[in-house]
């Protein structure tokens, strides 16, 4: 009658047992977090982007098609990864969450504005960038953008591994499920983009270095701007 109407039934009750069950708990809860964050932030991140050109009387800056890839393709590999970390090693440092506590917070709510605002905005500057750069050729801007927009989310799945440390504190190879996450996305990216028979499917056309020069600093922002965050106020 004991076991039946308990809410927790101890089958082990060596305290160690106990403390790395705890542990292992929070870490899971933990990559829970990570997991939606990162991927809420890039698909609100995504809306804004579309939104904004809307308003401002742009074309579309991203195709159905390519959309469908981000959400399909790049998302996934690396949000399923999040799901691999090991856990900071100060996690049972943290006070105990409420058992009602939300999985958003107050705080990830903020962050998740800031990152999405960052990924939109900076997305946007690379196109606004490649139709002043290219005023006749629209299939190439909207490769810079949907490049710049891949890379981004890519890097900042790298930053998405811990709320509190900074990356070069957890390092960047520590988690090699999200390294070989991340290199598949964007080797996929890359065979959107030079394969002649996927370009007509994803309306891409090839990209030359100066290209990737503008996509590589416009895709690092995001990254950097996590990055403060989390060094300035977490």
């Amino acid at each position: 009658v004991a076991k039946n109407t308990a809410e927790v039934i101890l089958t082990d009750d060596n305290f160690a047992s106990i403390v790395a069950a705890v542990e292992e708990g929070r870490v899971i809860f933990s990559n829970i977090r990570k997991f939606v964050f990162f991927l809420l932030s890039c698909n609100i991140g995504e809306i804004l982007i579309v939104f904004i050109s809307i308003l401002y009387n742009l074309p579309v800056p991203l195709l159905p098609i390519q959309l469908l890839w981000l959400n399909l393709v790049t998302d996934s590999f690396p949000a399923l990864a999040l799901g691999m970390e090991k856990g900071e090693e100060d996690i049972m440092m943290l006070r105990p969450k409420e058992p009602d506590s939300p999985i958003i917070d107050r705080y990830m709510m903020v962050d998740i504005i800031i990152q999405s605002i960052a990924i939109g905005i900076t997305s946007l500057l690379a196109y606004t960038w490649a139709l002043k750069a290219f005023p006749h050729n629209l299939i190439k801007a909207r490769t810079i953008t949907f490049a710049t927009l891949i890379t981004a989310e890519l890097l900042r799945a790298h930053s998405s591994r811990s709320e509190r440390h900074l990356l070069f504190e957890i390092g960047v190879f520590s988690n090699p499920t999200m390294v070989y996450a991340t290199s598949l996305s964007f080797l996929l990216l890359l065979a959107v983009i030079y394969v002649p028979i996927l370009q007509p499917i994803f309306h891409t056309i090839s990209l030359g270095l100066i290209d990737w020069g503008i996509v590589s600093t416009f895709a690092f922002f995001p990254l950097l701007i996590s990055e403060l965050y989390k060094a300035l106020f977490i």
